[in-house]
């Protein structure tokens, strides 16, 4: 999986995880990103609404997972915005996210379908 993610980002990539976390830099920093994380994660659903795009190459998507961490079921959700350049791949990635016990879908949203 995370070589196909991977050919969605250029080589000199950034991905800010957290907001005060010191972010990923380029594509081998980013493909150990989603390991470290996640070692004690099972995902059983992911969901992210349809992007927004504007005109400067900048989409924002919400997304929604279920999982179960060390066993215990949780939900984390929130939105990512990604900056891609002229020829197609992200150059920039940001996500921020909140996570909760159990198994919840977001209050009020209208994205996910």
């Amino acid at each position: 999986m995370a070589s196909a993610l991977l050919e969605l980002y250029a080589e000199d990539c950034v991905h800010r995880s957290m907001p005060f976390r010191a972010p990923h830099r380029g594509h081998a920093e980013l493909a150990a990103c989603p390991r470290r994380p996640c070692a004690g994660e099972r995902v059983s659903d992911v969901r992210y609404s349809a992007p927004l795009v504007g005109e400067d190459g900048v989409a924002v998507a919400e997304f929604r997972v279920l999982a179960q961490e060390d066993g215990v079921p949780s939900t984390p959700a929130g939105c990512v915005f990604v900056r891609f350049d002229a020829a197609g791949p992200a150059v920039e990635t940001r996500d921020y996210r909140h996570t909760v016990e159990g198994h919840r879908e977001p209050e009020g949203t209208r994205f996910f379908a």
